[in-house]
């Protein structure tokens, strides 16, 4: 099934349509009806494919870059002091090596790396070193479709909790807690228990109030950051794009030049040979000559 992923995307079709009457002539019911379920890859994802099964070491280093960023972030949205900055320049430098390899690809495989192609395929290559190895996270490899990075449940998700701790909420889902009047008692003291103990929860809840807030800002850096990396590696890919477009070109103009001069070499090959051969004629007709002056020579003397 893999080597369906590794074609050329026009043969994607075909390759799975005979690879499902091979499984069903077999009696593998089950598996030709998964394969018949595999979609065709838009160009996007196919080139991600390829630099997946093409140049498995620059992937690895991606995904390997993207759980180190996921990790740190995590961290941060704990509470703990992390520097993001070197784990966010090895992400998008490797980023932007494999959007250039992915630019490659699709050049010589004869599809356009237009921008919108290759925001797509920055995209997915994001989606996938985000999710890493996350459950329900897409196979690399074997893509169907583009992926999309995660949002803020995923990553919050991801942030240390301690036992009996409710799993972080998306600010977009923040709730809103309910604060009730302290009731007086009678004076034996249960009113002054009661005031102590509503203070204490006061107090936890600032806490608690303080430490979301410091998440979110940390979260809020966070996300600044990887929009202006994002932002840096799309305008570095498009560069790519039309410098690649360029030396295209270029290499268009050089291959045709080079077919002219060969026409013209051949020519020059062609016109030294019949010249050649003309004047391997001309010297045999003055030898010839030079024996009839001789001989004519011979016959006045005797």
């Amino acid at each position: 099934m893999d080597g369906l992923f590794q074609l050329p995307l026009p043969e994607f079709t075909a390759a799975r349509n005979a690879l499902v009457s091979r499984l069903q002539k077999a009696g593998d019911k089950e598996t030709a009806a998964q394969v018949k379920g595999l979609t065709k890859p838009p160009v996007s994802a196919w080139a991600v494919n390829q630099l997946y099964w093409r140049d498995r070491n620059a992937f690895d280093r991606l995904l390997t870059a993207g759980a180190r960023l996921r990790q740190a972030q995590a961290s941060q949205l704990a509470g703990q002091v992390t520097n993001l900055r070197e784990l966010l320049t090895t992400h998008r430098e490797t980023l932007t090596e494999l959007s250039k390899q992915a630019a490659a690809i699709l050049s010589k495989s004869g599809h356009q790396p237009s921008p919108d192609v290759m925001r797509r395929v920055t995209m997915t290559l994001e989606g996938l070193a985000a999710q890493g190895l996350l459950e329900g996270a897409p196979a690399a490899g074997r893509l169907t479709a583009d992926v999309d990075p995660p949002g803020f449940e995923t990553i919050s998700a991801l942030a240390p909790r301690g036992a009996g701790d409710k799993p972080a909420r998306p600010p977009g889902d923040a709730r809103v807690l309910a604060f009730h009047a302290n009731k007086r008692t009678a004076s034996n003291g249960k009113g002054a228990h009661k005031g102590a103990n509503d203070a204490t929860a006061k107090a936890r809840d600032a806490e608690r109030r303080k430490a979301a807030h410091a998440a979110l800002k940390a979260a809020e850096r966070a996300l600044a950051e990887a929009k202006r990396d994002a932002a840096s590696a799309e305008a570095a890919m498009k560069k790519a794009a039309v410098k690649l477009k360029d030396v295209e070109k270029e290499k268009k103009d050089l291959d045709l030049r080079l077919e002219k001069a060969t026409a013209a070499a051949e020519a020059a090959r062609q016109a030294a040979r019949k010249t050649a051969s003309e004047a391997a004629d001309a010297a045999q007709i003055v030898e010839d000559a030079e024996r009839a002056v001789e001989k004519a020579r011979e016959e006045l003397d005797g």
